[in-house]
C-alpha cells in the first residue's frame, strides 16, 4: 500500500484498515474517496484495478482472498474491503488457535 510496513499479524481495527485503503485509493486515483462510496458505480475502479487491490490487501494485511471472497460486493467500497479483511483476519486467528 502506501507505506513500507505491513500490518501482518498486528491487530487491525476497521478504522485502521479503512485508513490504509483510503490512502492507497487516494494516491492511486488522485481524487477524494469516501468510506461508503460505490467505487465501481462511480467509475473509479476497473476490474483490473480490483485485482491489484486483491493482491495489495493480501500482502498488506496478511490474508488470502480466494473463491467466494473474490466477489464484486467485497470491493465495492472501502467499508466493504475493511469488513472483508476483518472477517478474513478473524478466521485466520480462529483457525490458528486450533493448533
Amino acid at each position: 500500500m502506501t507505506s513500507e510496513r505491513s500490518v501482518g499479524a498486528a491487530p487491525a481495527t476497521r478504522d485502521t484498515i479503512e485508513l490504509e485503503v483510503l490512502s492507497l485509493l487516494r494516491a492511486r486515483l488522485r481524487t477524494p474517496v469516501t468510506v461508503e462510496q460505490d467505487l465501481f458505480a462511480d467509475g473509479l475502479i476497473t476490474s483490473m484495478f480490483a485485482m491489484e487491490l486483491v493482491v495489495q490487501l493480501e500482502e498488506f494485511f496478511a490474508v488470502a482472498i480466494v473463491g467466494p471472497d473474490l466477489k464484486l460486493a467485497n470491493f465495492r467500497s472501502v467499508a466493504a474491503m475493511a469488513d472483508l479483511v476483518r472477517r478474513l483476519r478473524s478466521g485466520a486467528r480462529a483457525a490458528g488457535s486450533d493448533d
